[in-house]
């Protein structure tokens, strides 16, 4: 697996570092951390010797006095561990600890403890356009995603395939997260239509003939196994009425395009549209997270149908983009963005689309979609 450009970097302190399964998280610590003690709980035996005896870590520790990191993989398989791991970081001299994971919900189901912030949470993300350098080509991002796992495997599609049925046999069935999975895998074919939508949860468990209870429960379960993420809407000194419901994303554009079923009825461009939002929005989320920046992801969408793709607002960020997948760009698609700068002048405004050129229309810089998406990195200004 090709880790070497990551742009994540560990917290000089204790880190959660949680992921979706197959961003590389095991195989960046291996050559970040060459001699760091591990404890793999992907291991059956480790994870069953640990579990009976959680004060073992204790004695692992202190048959290893020189070593400066101790890496806990998929540390939610034994939640127990954490209590021990709270005592030993009080202690002087304590090696750094890097607890790895791909779901906080089995420990937030637990009630343990977490370290009483003593850790600090970093998440990985898929790769970014900019990790890849020439190896990325926007068509095969936005038909197979950008999952490590998936990307570097010999068949990336064969791969992506199966990936999120081993994901649900592993997270959700082993870890008893939900009793029918039978519905919760219907579930998650309809909510593959919400995908860069507005979530409507009612609508959703019609379709899955569950209750919305239900459905509300399975998404926090695709969020806490880091499947998916809300973007919420952006409403500071909103002048018009706003939309109250979130958009709904999957985490990689891959994920997506795998779950929603396609029939002579679907039209090429609702997909790729969707999955082209889908991959602008990891994207930003990724950007934010490495930068470590104190804004936040949101989109715009007014009660009277006007709606701008993604704004980013903060103490020094303040943009609006919208996405379009079409190969040209017409007057008519930056229609939302003047009406967001109606209200907000002090905005930047960009519209990334499907073709080749930079164009400038009514003052809103047009851009590649490819080209932005390389751009993209720690420390990017918007162009």
């Amino acid at each position: 697996m090709a880790i070497e450009r990551k742009f994540f970097r560990l917290p000089a302190g204790h880190s959660f570092l949680f992921g979706l399964r197959g961003t590389g998280k095991s195989t960046w610590l291996h050559s970040a951390l060459p001699n760091a003690v591990w404890v793999d709980f992907l291991s059956p035996a480790q994870q069953r010797l640990y579990a009976a005896r959680p004060e073992r870590l204790r004695e692992l520790v202190a048959a290893n006095p020189g070593a400066e990191d101790v890496v806990i993989d998929e540390v939610q398989r034994v939640p127990e561990l954490l209590t021990v791991v709270h005592q030993l970081i009080e202690r002087p001299k304590c090696p750094r600890f890097v607890l790895t994971g791909s779901s906080s919900r089995k420990l937030k189901r637990a009630g343990v403890d977490l370290l009483a912030g003593r850790a600090t949470l970093r998440l990985m993300h898929p790769f970014m356009a900019a990790e890849l350098g020439p190896r990325f080509s926007l068509d095969a991002a936005l038909e197979v995603g950008l999952l490590p796992i998936v990307w570097d495997a010999r068949d990336p599609a064969d791969t992506l395939s199966s990936y999120v049925g081993l994901y649900v046999q592993q997270e959700v069935q082993t870890e008893g997260l939900v009793r029918n999975t039978g519905a919760f895998h219907r579930f998650l074919e309809a909510i593959s239509f919400a995908h860069g939508a507005i979530l409507n949860v009612s609508e959703v468990a019609r379709e899955c003939a569950v209750s919305r209870k239900t459905v509300e429960g399975y998404v926090e379960i695709v969020e806490d196994l880091l499947l998916a993420f809300r973007v919420p809407v952006f409403t500071k000194r909103a002048k018009r009425q706003m939309a109250a419901h979130p958009r709904f994303f999957f985490a990689d554009a891959g994920i997506f395009r795998s779950l929603r079923p396609a029939g002579p009825l679907d039209r090429p461009e609702e997909a790729g549209g969707a999955a082209l939002e889908g991959l602008v929005a990891q994207h930003l989320s990724a950007w934010l997270g490495y930068s470590r920046s104190s804004a936040s992801l949101y989109y715009w969408r007014t009660r009277a149908g006007s709606e701008v793709d993604f704004v980013v607002y903060g103490k020094d960020e303040f943009w609006a983009l919208e996405v379009k997948s079409s190969r040209r760009v017409r007057p008519a698609d930056v229609r939302h963005l003047k009406r967001f700068r109606e209200d907000y002048p002090q905005a930047r405004l960009r519209l990334a689309y499907g073709g080749d050129e930079r164009l400038e229309i009514d003052g809103i810089l047009c851009l590649p979609a490819e080209a932005l998406l390389r751009e993209i990195m720690p420390g990017w200004p918007l162009p």
